[in-house]
């Protein structure tokens, strides 16, 4: 019986979890490395799956995985390596926006995309987009699909309304976004299937229309012309 890609992976997690320091991950270095190879693989293979139903810059699952070496410059916590794996998958084009990232840990493993810090210029693009005609995006976000397999919009808000837009629109729910986010959880015995591979490429691929529709409002003006 073919194992769970992710069971090492899983295992050697754990122990970091107890022992997040150099002198252990150095003494552990060849597990750490056999394992890295295992989430290549897992990578690879969501990576095959995605290319099918869309069209990506990132080459190879190893180019997708970000470092577990945590850059700590800055902050207070000062624990030398990331406890999870995770990665991201770049889409091809400036006309196709939006991220797929994917997150491994015991007890929190999730997929994600969206927009994490659009720019000012996106930002405002975004929302005049939203307020001129806000029901295509609700419709998504209130579709069976979208709620059973995300269930709700993500990301920072603003308290109060965006400067220039009013605090009575209709949409203005919707244009306090600051980021916007779509997020799928996985338990852990999800994790362990053979199969977890087509799992992430489902979900991915659910996100679709989000980003289909977001891509469209980014790269056209409120009259329907493309920018690009």
């Amino acid at each position: 019986m073919t194992e769970p890609l992710l069971l090492a992976p899983f295992g050697f997690l754990s122990q970091l979890r107890q022992h997040n320091d150099r002198d252990w991950f150095n003494a552990h270095k060849d597990q750490y490395l056999a394992v890295h190879q295992q989430v290549i693989k897992l990578a690879d293979r969501v990576l095959e799956g995605l290319t099918i139903h869309d069209d990506l810059e990132t080459p190879t699952g190893k180019k997708s995985l970000h470092r577990i070496y945590r850059d700590v410059r800055f902050s207070k916590d000062k624990t030398p390596y990331s406890t999870h794996f995770g990665g991201s998958f770049k889409r091809a084009s400036a006309e196709r926006r939006g991220g797929y990232y994917y997150h491994l840990e015991p007890g929190n493993t999730f997929v994600i995309g969206g927009f994490w810090s659009p720019s000012a210029e996106d930002l405002l693009q975004i929302r005049k987009q939203i307020q001129q005609d806000p029901e295509p995006l609700r419709d998504i976000l209130n579709s069976n699909a979208f709620q059973s397999q995300f269930g709700e919009l993500l990301g920072t808000q603003l308290k109060t309304s965006p400067r220039g837009f009013d605090p009575e629109d209709n949409a203005i729910e919707l244009l306090r976004y600051k980021q916007f986010l779509i997020q799928h959880k996985f338990t852990d015995e999800e994790a362990m299937r053979t199969d977890f591979d087509q799992l992430i490429v489902e979900q991915f691929t659910h996100m679709r229309p989000f980003f289909d529709y977001m891509s469209e409002i980014l790269t056209t003006d409120l009259n329907g012309e493309s920018l690009l």
